[in-house]
């Protein structure tokens, strides 16, 4: 641990923005359990739900650092949560009319959550690397415990848009730049900057990590014969792996002439 990150305090936001950020969490919380009509959950599941969603992050992160769970200590954000999870609940159809605009808003909550749980481990004098494993949980815990509440295989494990990937190239910018003596504002900044990019692009694009796969299924690499005399355009034939996620290509020789 450097001089710098030690000498540095926790990242601290007004308490409307920390309201807002941990009301869009609940709301997508309460978005994503109203699509499982087979749940069957009632006002007060979807409370939970969205509680769960918006402060679960926070919680984990104050856990993990042995103190006093900030969401503890204001009357605003338990009601909040259930407020906003209440609303994602009742009037789901017309958020998902705002979608790019929620996902914009929640691609800069992961940004500013993983920013504020990485400079508090750094502020309690923790290494880099335990404080950007706190900033990663600080972001994305509130999704753990929504998939765990509704017992379904976390989300952020599978195969999918990166959620984890971009909070945790966030807090690493961030860490890099605290060593390097870089303010803790421009260097939170950054944090949320790299993050909302790399959610948006994902999203956008459809961008996600290599499916696990072990070393034996792998294909093996085909390379094409060459044939130096005169023949047709070698035709190209797409076939793929059985997990359809690599494809190879067989090259078809074409017939010599007479």
């Amino acid at each position: 641990m450097s001089t710098t990150a030690l000498n540095i305090g926790a990242l601290a936001i007004p308490l409307w923005g920390d309201l807002v950020a941990v009301g869009v969490g609940s709301l997508q919380g309460a978005m994503f359990a109203s699509g499982f009509r087979d749940r069957r959950l009632d006002l007060l599941g979807i409370a939970i739900i969205g509680v769960a969603t918006g402060v679960g992050g926070g919680l984990l992160r104050d856990i993990l650092l042995n103190v006093t769970p900030v969401a503890l200590q204001s009357n605003w954000y338990l009601p909040i949560t259930v407020v906003a999870a209440l609303l994602g609940m009742l009037l789901v159809r017309l958020f998902r009319r705002l979608d790019p605009l929620i996902t914009l808003l929640d691609a800069l909550t992961i940004g500013l959550f993983g920013a504020i749980g990485a400079t508090k481990a750094l502020a309690l004098g923790l290494p880099e690397v335990p404080a950007v494993f706190v900033g990663v949980v600080s972001a994305v815990g509130g999704s753990i415990l929504r998939d765990m509440l509704l017992n379904l295989p976390i989300a952020l494990m599978h195969v999918g848009s990166l959620y984890a990937v971009a909070a945790g190239a966030g807090t690493i910018v961030l860490v890099v730049m605290v060593d390097l003596g870089v303010p803790l504002i421009p260097a939170a900044i950054a944090c949320v900057v790299v993050t909302v990019v790399i959610r948006l692009l994902a999203v956008r694009f459809g961008w996600s990590l290599p499916e696990q796969r072990e070393l034996g299924r792998l294909p093996r690499m085909r390379w094409p014969r060459l044939n130096l005399s005169r023949t047709r355009t070698p035709a190209r034939i797409d076939e793929r792996t059985e997990t359809g996620a690599i494809p190879r290509y067989r090259i078809d020789r074409g017939d010599r002439p007479d």
